[in-house]
């Protein structure tokens, strides 16, 4: 409970009081007994006291708020009100009500009582012998229930109201009286304590004290105050402390601000803030700023680091150093600390990096900018990448091929090298940056990888390999004939084969007969490729084969091919040996015989059951038809019986084209013991000749079975040897007989 800020007919001097001897510790009152409320007519003793040693001189007495009487430190009283003291060195006390009661049941409160402090609550009667029970309230709530008294714990300074009531028995009956409330006077253990500064407005670098002020009163002197400084809210110092003073070695211009104490009571735990107080803090300006650059004048290569060192000659307090390049808004960094420089590192200088740096610093009197230093990174050359420009979309052999080598990145002049295989070719500068070019004209020996080389004295780049492969086009391919001879045979395989001596790969190579396609063959790893053919007699003319491998298309010479052709009615280029005339003969007596017989048996419907059978419908007639035969006609099959071994076909053709099919078997015998010959013969050749006729039933082009309906005309043609006077092609007509209608069917000849 505070001193009120007046007093009746006292105010100008109780203004004063308060504001001339407020510096000074409060004097408090005690109270002899030690109860706030007495009953009327009881007499109590007012005692004040000052700090920690006894009032001088004298003691100034309020009572109601207003002087009451000067005189000594000890009065007694009977009158309620509210009294309070003061002595020459203590400000005026807080103020103790007394009262006076005439009630029957008085609640009182022990005094003096402090923040935190235990109070005792005492209800007390004037007949204490009829009292059964006291019941203790708390703002209407009952608290407790005692006969002497009620401790209330650790109180503190609210305005709680407590009342207390008694009871008992009497001749009229159960009684109970209450009493009146009562609000307990909770003095301040300390006041809040005030924050006293040394120097208000120090010159930044100079020190300040600070010391937080409060005091105890003397009956709780034995408590432990703590205490801590701050400014804007923030600790200063190591925190709570038990001395009530900080110094500050220091103050700079940041220091600047509202600083505060607090002092807090161990036990009880009662804290209590100071007023805040300002202090402003003084600084000199910078001066004369400087920008130092490492390495020095800025010349450094791009990737390394750039220190830009920032300076002040003079200043004070914390400065805040900033650095700039010309044409951006925004700082490269900014830092602030209490030092003359600072240095700010730019890892990795790029390119974009280049420009005029300058730097600021500022203590809070605006910024003072230094000079501007130019920083020019050289920019090593950066990888290079190689373009090879032909005049088509593949090289040939004669064109002139560009190496267009270009580094994206790096200060110039930058000298390019040309490499093939690692051989150099030559170089090229580009003084002002850029790429550079190097002509080539193409040669067989330029396929293989290139690559190129900038270099700008900050360490050479190679490029990547380019491969190119320079094609060369076929040369005029040259067609050969396999078998290679003057006249070939129908049924002949023929290989055409088509090779270009030179010419890049793939190479495809088409054929053609008299101008029409017979078809191609790949040579993917070059060299040459074949053509296979089954003569006809419509492959005679000129052949010829064409070289592509898509750089030109090359044509051959043409080559000329003639082969062997039989008709239907005579065998011609057969030359097997001279035939004497009497073979001839003993040829045409026994073709003779044979034709009478045949006709006989087949005017009888058959041969006799001990001549040769005739040919069953079942039997399939196999002929030799589109190659020379497959064993060699000279020797013979082993099994085979003598006679048959005796006569064996050495030649067979077919001429497909006519409208009769002819079949023409030349049988040789060889001589042996077995099978001697007539003298002056050195082969006996027959040639036996099977026509068919053709049918509905049976056209042209079947397959060779056998007639089921008509029996073969056989016609045998005696063929002489041919001398070497005749001319070429010469056939002795002459001398062939023709049997016709003659169903006869030898066992070895089986046309």
């Amino acid at each position: 409970m505070g001193f009120p800020c007046h007093w009746p007919g006292q105010v100008p001097m109780l203004l004063w009081l308060l504001l001339t001897l407020g510096t000074f510790p409060k004097a408090f009152l005690l109270l002899k007994p030690p109860w706030s409320t007495a009953f009327k007519g009881e007499k109590v003793t007012l005692t004040c006291e000052a700090d920690h040693s006894p009032a001088q001189g004298y003691t100034s007495w309020y009572h109601n708020w207003a002087f009451w009487v000067t005189g000594s430190k000890t009065i007694q009283t009977q009158k309620s009100g509210h009294y309070a003291c003061k002595t020459q060195r203590s400000s005026i006390s807080d103020p103790v009500h007394v009262e006076f009661l005439s009630e029957w049941l008085i609640l009182q409160a022990s005094h003096p009582v402090f923040e935190g402090d235990d109070v005792d609550l005492r209800c007390r009667g004037k007949n204490e012998e009829d009292i059964n029970e006291k019941i203790y309230y708390r703002n209407q709530k009952e608290i407790g229930r005692h006969l002497s008294k009620f401790t209330l714990r650790s109180v503190s300074r609210d305005k709680s109201e407590y009342h207390c009531t008694a009871s008992g028995e009497s001749f009229w009956g159960p009684w109970e009286e209450t009493s009146k409330p009562l609000n307990i006077q909770v003095q301040e253990l300390f006041p809040h304590p005030v924050l006293r500064v040394s120097t208000p407005q120090p010159i930044e670098g100079s020190p300040v004290n600070l010391k937080c002020e409060t005091w105890l009163p003397p009956l709780r002197s034995y408590i432990e105050l703590q205490f801590c400084f701050f400014r804007e809210d923030k600790v200063l110092g190591s925190g709570w402390s038990s001395s009530p003073e900080l110094q500050i070695p220091t103050m700079w211009s940041e220091d600047s601000g509202s600083y505060s104490c607090q002092a807090n009571a161990v036990t009880p735990n009662i804290s209590k803030k100071s007023l805040r107080s300002w202090i402003r803090v003084k600084r000199i300006p910078v001066s004369d700023v400087n920008l130092e650059i490492q390495p020095p004048g800025g010349q450094l290569i791009e990737g390394e680091d750039l220190a830009l060192i920032c300076s002040v000659a003079k200043g004070t307090g914390t400065v805040t150093f900033s650095w700039h390049r010309e044409g951006t808004e925004r700082s490269l960094g900014r830092k602030t600390q209490r030092a003359l420089s600072a240095e700010l590192r730019i890892a990795a200088v790029r390119q974009q990096d280049a420009g005029r740096y300058y730097c600021a610093a500022d203590n809070m009197h605006g910024p003072i900018l230094s000079r501007r230093i130019r920083v020019n990174p050289r920019i090593p050359a950066s990888r290079p990448v190689l373009t090879l420009r032909t005049p088509r979309t593949r090289a040939m052999v004669g064109d002139m091929v560009e190496l267009c080598c270009e580094a994206q990145r790096g200060s110039p002049p930058i000298l390019y090298r040309f490499y093939h295989e690692d051989v150099t070719l030559g170089s090229s500068s580009a003084p002002s940056g850029g790429g550079a070019s190097f002509n080539l004209s193409l040669t067989t020996e330029h396929s293989g990888n290139y690559s190129c080389e900038a270099d700008n004295g900050l360490g050479a780049q190679r490029s990547e390999a380019v491969p190119l492969s320079v094609s060369v086009p076929v040369s005029r391919p040259v067609l050969t004939l396999n078998p290679a001879r003057a006249q070939a045979v129908v049924g002949d395989l023929l290989e055409l084969r088509c090779e270009a001596q030179s010419g890049s790969p793939p190479i495809l190579y088409w054929f053609y007969h008299e101008d029409v396609t017979l078809g191609n063959s790949s040579a993917p790893s070059g060299g040459g490729a074949s053509f296979n053919l089954s003569l006809t007699t419509e492959h005679s003319g000129n052949y010829s084969c064409g070289a592509d491998n898509g750089l030109g298309v090359q044509r051959s010479y043409t080559v000329t091919l003639n082969f062997t052709e039989f008709s239907t009615n005579k065998v011609t280029h057969i030359t097997v040996g001279v035939i004497g005339c009497l073979l001839s003969l003993l040829v045409l007596a026994a073709s003779a015989s044979l034709v009478s017989h045949f006709r006989t048996q087949r005017k009888s419907g058959g041969l006799a059951t001990t001549g040769t059978p005739s040919y069953s419908p079942k039997e399939h007639w196999k002929p030799s038809w589109s190659g020379p035969p497959r064993t060699d006609p000279r020797r013979p099959t082993p099994g085979e019986p003598p006679a048959l071994m005796e006569l064996q076909p050495v030649y067979s053709n077919v001429s497909p084209g006519d409208d009769n099919l002819v079949y023409s078997q030349i049988c040789s015998s060889q001589h042996s013991k077995e099978n001697p010959v007539s003298p002056g013969d050195d082969n006996l050749v027959y040639s036996q000749i099977c026509s068919s006729q053709h049918s509905k039933e049976n056209p042209a082009h079947a397959p060779r079975t056998r007639w089921k309906d008509e029996e073969p005309a056989i016609i045998y043609s005696e063929v002489k040897k041919v001398h070497p006077d005749d001319p070429e092609g010469q056939a002795h007509e002459d001398a062939a007989g023709n049997y016709e209608n003659v169903s006869w069917a030898p066992p070895a000849l089986d046309c």
